[in-house]
């Protein structure tokens, strides 16, 4: 799967003008996806939102904008850190600029990565809008994926103690469930919204048992 997921990085890059080689910054992401910590938040999450995209790229204005943040929303993941987001739309900047990339793409790119520590974007921001309902499309899974899920999100913050872990998650649930639309796009809420608040509920009822 590396091997495909490099090719589409070399492709995206070849079509964003890149003037260096790309393949190093591609093995360079794949090896931070890759890293011990991660447990949801790896390869398969990349390639996942990577496929997302693909589907809704055509409701985006600069769908390969898109597919970069894509590979850099999580490039950096700590999970006991709450500066991720901010740390890999920074490497997102040094890389690209690196790789020769246009500063106009460069400075979208980071906006994005950024946009995904609240998946809060503007009304109109179409970019926005497909690569957040991308990143929350395992929401509305199947309800085994979405099990599978959670339970990786658990095992990602081992360190944290059970009934800390609960409170933390069950707050984060309430948050996504009071909102008056999980997804921006009306592809993404006609496919995921109705599982996605599903599943939520199963979880937290979960959680407070």
């Amino acid at each position: 799967m590396t091997d495909v997921l490099l090719d589409r990085w070399n492709g995206l890059l070849a079509r964003c003008g890149a003037t260096a080689d790309p393949e190093p910054y591609g093995r360079d992401l794949l090896a931070r996806w890759a890293e011990p910590q991660r447990r949801y938040h790896a390869v398969d999450h990349l390639r996942a939102v990577l496929d997302h995209v693909d589907t809704l790229a055509a409701l985006a204005d600069d769908a390969d904008a898109v597919r970069l943040a894509a590979w850099f929303h999580d490039a950096v993941y700590r999970p006991d850190r709450s500066e991720n987001e901010e740390r890999s739309a920074q490497l997102a900047v040094r890389a690209l600029r690196e790789a020769g990339l246009a500063e106009g793409s460069v400075q979208e790119v980071a906006r994005l990565v950024r946009l995904t520590a609240g998946h809060d974007c503007a009304a109109g921001d179409r970019n926005g809008e497909v690569l957040c309902d991308a990143d929350l499309a395992i929401l509305g899974s199947a309800p085994e994926r979405y099990a599978a899920y959670a339970a990786e999100v658990r095992e990602e913050y081992a360190f944290v103690p059970e009934e800390a872990f609960r409170a933390g998650r069950a707050a984060i649930l309430r948050q996504l469930l009071a909102l008056p639309a999980l997804y921006r796009t009306a592809q993404a809420r006609e496919r995921f919204d109705a599982a996605a608040r599903t599943n939520l509920a199963a979880e937290l009822s979960r959680l407070e048992s």
